[in-house]
């Protein structure tokens, strides 16, 4: 990011805590996650952004996906910073489908890495922008919720979540 990109932030107040979206004068998510509880998230907010109501819709959008509509993600503009390791990890998380879990192995050969495991954890746990990149959704290779910024818990809540507005959708076919 340099120093004249304009920035705004938008909160929304979910089931699970506050959340933050940082959008770009572009109208790209920057950076997006829980706030409380969150340290990374807490200290890269400190810096002064622009108070913005419902940016480019995104606000709407993630608030519809808390509300159930899980494809309110879907195709939302996102310009992370970082790698071009990193940036290859955080394609293949938006990549996982809603509901579904992968481990970071799984991730690791998606790209293309089978032996980059740690540093796909690495990349998985630098993601700025949770949630819109489902960093929720990777998992230990025993199936157990490993590493989530917001915290386990919140985790733990995004896949359940996922899974029972997937079953309902599955169910009114």
């Amino acid at each position: 990011m340099t120093t004249t990109d304009r920035l705004a932030i938008d909160h929304l107040d979910t089931p699970i805590g506050r959340f933050a979206i940082v959008v770009d004068s572009l109208g790209r998510l920057r950076a997006a996650g829980f706030t409380q509880g969150h340290a990374r998230m807490e200290r890269e907010l400190g810096s002064v952004l622009e108070p913005a109501r419902d940016p480019n819709g995104l606000t709407s959008a993630l608030r519809r996906y808390f509300e159930g509509e899980l494809s309110a993600l879907d195709g939302l503009p996102v310009a992370a910073a970082g790698t071009p390791f990193q940036k290859s990890v955080w394609a293949a998380l938006r990549e996982i489908p809603c509901g579904q879990t992968r481990s970071y192995a799984d991730v690791a050969r998606r790209i293309g890495k089978p032996a980059a495991v740690r540093a796909v954890g690495l990349a998985n746990g630098s993601n700025p922008i949770g949630v819109v990149v489902p960093c929720h959704r990777v998992i230990g290779s025993n199936g157990a919720l490993t590493g989530y910024g917001g915290g386990i818990e919140r985790k733990r809540w995004l896949l359940e979540h996922e899974a029972a507005q997937r079953s309902l959708a599955v169910g009114a076919r």
